[in-house]
């Protein structure tokens, strides 16, 4: 017990410097997508499905300099009501292993520099191995403009399978009063949040990354998986007690793909949702967008003023 407490107060002073008003230590959630229509008048429908567990820790080597790592695993699935052709992976069961580990160096009270280490493991489990494995990083620059606004700008690179990707980043966190918050890293994730009480957040929100996965299946084969989405929703967080949280959110997921390759069809660059270079040819069929629920059990520590 004393460890547990110990590192919740590490990390309480860590987050401290970041300029936050709580951090999500532990998060599990599950999401379920409502069966919807394939393209190109292909009969059946498609059920999405998944998961996250993330967990959060912080470390301060020095006065100046802390040591962060923020642990993902991600689980996508999708069931189909209709039999593929043999080339076509179904169903589909991807996971996703992904590690955030890096520093954070105070210049002055004011600005800060981060550099993060983002290695990826991608995998549907069917033959996994070192060609799973994806090598990226962020580098932001941190501006503290007042107590209650500051900001980062920098940029997230990723060797994806497709091909490199770099996406351009913003984080925001401003505390307009008592009740209202943004925050978000931008084009990733944002929530505008109403404070309605103690026990009680509620607000609007997004998420949207594309991130692929190494395929085993078929047998003798080559491929990998391109997801792509978009969630916009709304949710509402209440405290069930102490510093443990339920969050319900309900939306719609935006331009979803599940997009299969052979290894060997790539694009020559990503930037963020546009990609150049792009002659690829994708195997299977793609199903409509549609709404989407998700549940999740948040441990969250409130940080103090």
């Amino acid at each position: 017990m004393k460890r547990l407490i110990l590192s919740m107060v590490v990390c309480m002073i860590c987050l401290c410097i970041s300029a936050q008003n709580s951090v999500d230590v532990l998060t599990i959630s599950g999401r379920y997508g409502f069966p919807q229509a394939y393209e190109n008048n292909m009969p059946g429908k498609a059920t999405e499905s998944g998961g996250l567990v993330n967990l959060f820790m912080g470390f301060n080597i020095c006065e100046n300099i802390v040591w962060f790592n923020d642990i993902s695993y991600i689980h996508s699935s999708i069931v189909s009501d209709v039999q593929m052709p043999q080339d076509v992976v179904d169903p589909v069961k991807l996971h996703g292993f992904i590690l955030q580990t890096g520093l954070r160096k105070r210049i002055n009270e004011s600005h800060a520099l981060m550099l993060v280490f983002t290695p990826r493991y991608m995998t549907d489990f069917h033959e996994s191995s070192e060609t799973s494995l994806q090598l990226g990083g962020t580098f932001l620059f941190e501006k503290e403009f007042n107590h209650n606004l500051t900001m980062r700008y920098g940029a997230l690179f990723n060797q994806e399978f497709f091909g490199p990707m770099v996406v351009p980043l913003v984080y925001l966190n401003w505390h307009l009063s008592d009740k209202w918050n943004i925050s978000g890293l931008l084009p990733i994730y944002s929530k505008i949040k109403y404070k309605a009480n103690d026990n009680i957040n509620l607000g609007i929100g997004h998420f949207g990354l594309v991130t692929s996965y190494r395929l085993g299946e078929p047998e003798n084969a080559e491929y990998y998986m391109e997801r792509k989405c978009i969630d916009i929703f709304f949710f509402c967080r209440y405290r069930l007690f102490g510093n443990l949280h339920a969050e319900g959110r309900a939306g719609y997921a935006l331009s979803r793909d599940y997009a299969q390759y052979e290894t060997n069809e790539k694009m020559d660059f990503r930037l963020s949702i546009i990609g150049f270079g792009d002659n690829r040819t994708q195997f299977n069929t793609s199903f409509n967008d549609g709404p989407i629920i998700d549940l999740r059990l948040v441990y969250n520590i409130p940080l103090p003023d």
